[in-house]
């Protein structure tokens, strides 16, 4: 069941004056709570408990099926966000601008400039050095230097000599790459949590990876909630964890997002706020289109399918986490506050309320593909034609995008990347499994995904997409639409990609404003 959002006790279900009654008899006696509004709410099948503690702050709690969780956001802060003294008076006004903003998860410092190079890859080089026999003292000091400038520009009275003197020590020992990486995030999570005045939690004693390095979500949240069990606030460093066998693991780039996702999930949040550089998901890329428009509320479905065509303001796998508890994301932008954002919402959310929109909801373009197409009279009567094609892919250890077809042929899009270390062997056995009259491979192929929830319920989607592409003369490739009728998949060659992309938002975008 959905929990509804209590109002202010102090405000709503206890006026001030008898408030400050009840406080006054009460706070003299400093070993005993007082639980003193008990309102049984039916209609929802839940207990609202009202806890005023001798403190007299009183923090409201809701109990459904057995479950305590206190009204509470998880913020995320990128590298950009978290740069330089500048960022961190940012980062710290937001968080205490807002008393549920109560768990924090720092990435490392990111770029203060375009020229700038980001701690991780700092740490990177300083492990690469080691495990190369050669002194990185002096690629450690520049690292460490980041971090003070950091601390005396805030004005703090704190030293990471102790913390730095370790990371030298295991370096030298066992040059792990995904230790040194998850050393930028561990020590920006303790600065941040000094700074703010929060507890500081160790990554690597809450999230937990097997062996294999995958990760072990259930048993993560189950450390991470007990771990957090009674602390009113919380910094939690992103990006790594700890292996069953006590090895440091760290996500893939960008895996700051998933640890989020994982402690939103685990403290049960009400949101997951994903403060970065940007104002939001945006319809189309930045780099493409000039000034395109913020997307304001975007289904997980949705975002699914364009950041795995290549938006990547949020790491694909930080959905999950928050999807299956039902916890919608917000993207922030850290410079801009007072902007809205994106909200990233349930598949099954009311949209009924929502203004009239744009057709589509994002236009995401992936280059890199290629196309084994192959011909072959009365393939279509032959049984297990396709079988023997995807086994032969299998043997080799290839998943393909896509797989249209007519009656005598077949193409099969997949990654170039993966395809070119076995390319002569996957023809030739191909060859001997289904014996084609002509097969070949086209290369520089390039997809792009019209992803939107309204186009399934919008005549003519389609057409203008293929029109927009037609009128600048762009040949198509491939298409491709999938039975949900959420996106639409169309193959262009990659040099043409920019252009489709930028007719197709202003088919879409531009032209129903």
């Amino acid at each position: 069941m959905t929990e509804r959002r209590v109002p202010s006790a102090r405000s709503t279900l206890c006026p001030p004056p008898a408030y400050k009654r009840i406080h006054q008899k009460y706070n003299s006696e400093p070993r005993f709570f007082l639980f003193f509004h008990l309102l049984i709410l039916a209609e929802f099948s839940y207990i609202i408990v009202i806890v005023k503690q001798i403190s007299g702050c009183m923090n409201v709690y809701s109990i459904n099926k057995g479950m305590i969780a206190m009204a509470n956001k998880v913020v995320k802060f990128g590298g950009s966000s978290l740069a330089d003294a500048d960022q961190f008076r940012k980062v710290a006004d937001i968080i205490k601008s807002d008393d549920k903003r109560r768990y924090v998860v720092p990435s490392a410092p990111g770029k203060r400039f375009s020229a700038d190079v980001k701690v991780t890859d700092m740490l990177y080089k300083c492990c690469e050095l080691a495990g190369s026999g050669v002194d990185f003292s002096a690629d450690l000091q520049l690292i460490k230097d980041r971090y003070n400038g950091i601390i005396e520009g805030l004005g703090m009275d704190m030293s990471l000599d102790e913390e730095f003197d370790t990371i030298a020590k295991e370096l030298k020992a066992r040059p792990a790459r995904d230790y040194a990486a998850s050393r930028g995030e561990f020590l920006n999570g303790k600065l941040l949590a000094r700074y703010l005045g929060f507890n500081f939690v160790d990554a690597a004693d809450v999230i937990i990876f097997d062996t294999k390095g995958s990760l072990l979500l259930e048993d993560t949240v189950k450390t991470m909630r007990e771990k957090l069990r009674g602390l009113d606030n919380a910094v939690i460093p992103g990006f790594y964890g700890r292996t069953t066998e006590g090895y440091i693991k760290t996500f893939s780039r960008g895996g700051s997002d998933v640890t989020g996702s994982i402690v939103a999930n685990a403290v049960r949040a009400d949101i997951y706020e994903n403060w970065t550089d940007v104002s939001g998901f945006l319809v189309a890329d930045p780099r493409i289109v000039e000034n395109p428009d913020v997307i304001g509320t975007i289904t997980y479905r949705e975002l699914r399918e364009l950041a795995y065509m290549g938006a990547s303001v949020l790491h694909e796998d930080a959905i999950f986490p928050v999807r299956s508890a039902g916890i919608p994301i917000n993207i922030r932008n850290t410079n801009r506050p007072q902007d809205a954002g994106t909200m990233i919402v349930s598949n099954d959310y009311d949209f009924s309320k929502e203004s009239l929109s744009h057709t589509i909801t994002g236009i995401a373009g992936k280059k890199g593909f290629s196309t084994i197409n192959i011909e072959k009279a009365m393939m279509n009567n032959e049984t297990g034609f396709g079988m023997k094609v995807l086994k032969v892919l299998y043997d080799n250890g290839l998943s393909f995008e896509h797989m249209p077809s007519g009656i005598d042929t077949m193409s099969i899009t997949l990654s170039t990347d993966k395809l070119e270390p076995v390319r002569d062997k996957v023809i030739s056995e191909l060859r001997k499994a289904v014996e084609p009259d002509h097969i070949e491979i086209e290369d520089g192929i390039a997809m792009l995904a019209v992803v939107g929830r309204r186009m399934k319920n919008t005549r003519g989607t389609v057409a203008r997409i293929f029109a927009s592409l037609a009128h600048a003369r762009i040949n198509v490739k491939l298409i491709d639409q999938g039975s949900s009728e959420l996106n639409v998949i169309v193959g262009v060659s990659e040099n043409d990609l920019p252009e489709a992309i930028r007719r197709i938002y202003d088919m879409f975008i531009n032209s129903e404003k």
